[in-house]
């Protein structure tokens, strides 16, 4: 299991179609992928899960993968993240 912290950067953070963007790419991966937001952790496969943590524009998050494709997983989900996830 290994952790990343990310900030978000888009103009309206993760919400609506970003994170569809964002969601879409985690469900790419076959580990378990998860966002931490203050003390709550959700499946960042979810798109219910990832909206209710209503991530704006400045929020730092820890994504966090478990599995055969971690590390991929948060490289890919980072790069996605730091490029404004097609905002």
């Amino acid at each position: 299991m290994i952790s990343r912290n990310v900030t978000i950067q888009n103009s309206v953070g993760l919400h609506a179609r970003p994170a569809t963007f964002f969601i879409q790419k985690a469900n790419s991966y076959k580990s378990s992928i998860w966002i931490e937001k203050d003390d709550r952790r959700v499946n960042a496969k979810s798109l219910l899960g990832v909206l209710s943590l209503g991530i704006v524009k400045g929020t730092t998050i820890t994504l966090i993968a478990d599995g055969v494709d971690e590390v991929e997983a948060l490289d890919g989900l980072c790069d996605l993240i730091n490029n404004g996830l097609n905002d």
